[in-house]
């Protein structure tokens, strides 16, 4: 790691929101803000590689081990994701990221019972009359801001 080693403490604050950019890609920075504070043992209750990392590293084509190396060594994002683009598998051209980032503002719960009971009764422990939260981003954001003092 080099001595200019940036982290974010994810147990004094969240990650970046999934709807931040970076080169386009939503959740990226999320993940390597999970990434960073799990290299120094302060990713707090967040996960890299978690599910949601997986819909990136899948899309892209880069392996969660690969680039959690990458991250060691203290890059920061625009060298991440020069290196992200120069070693991804699947080659994405501007317009997929854009369309794939949109999916993923907006992406709710499968509409199978499992899926919508989970995503109903995470969204109920946070706030019993927000009638606005209707995707991943938006039940995320709210934990974020509730794990950290706000008022739903």
């Amino acid at each position: 790691m080099s001595n200019s080693f940036y982290a974010p403490d994810l147990t004094q604050r969240p990650p970046r929101s999934p709807r931040t950019r970076l080169g386009g890609y939503a959740l990226l920075p999320r993940m390597l803000d999970k990434g960073r504070a799990t290299i120094i043992g302060k990713n707090g209750e967040y996960h890299y590689n978690c599910p949601l990392d997986q819909h990136i590293l899948n899309f892209v084509g880069i392996d969660a081990e690969a680039l959690k190396a990458e991250l060691t060594k203290g890059h920061g994002d625009e060298e991440v994701l020069t290196w992200i683009n120069t070693n991804a598998k699947n080659k994405r051209h501007p317009w997929e990221i854009a369309q794939w980032s949109c999916y993923h503002d907006h992406r709710g719960p499968d509409s199978d019972a499992e899926t919508m009971g989970f995503f109903m009764e995470y969204a109920g422990k946070l706030s019993k009359t927000r009638e606005d939260i209707r995707t991943w981003a938006d039940v995320l954001d709210l934990d974020d801001y509730v794990t950290f003092g706000g008022k739903a």
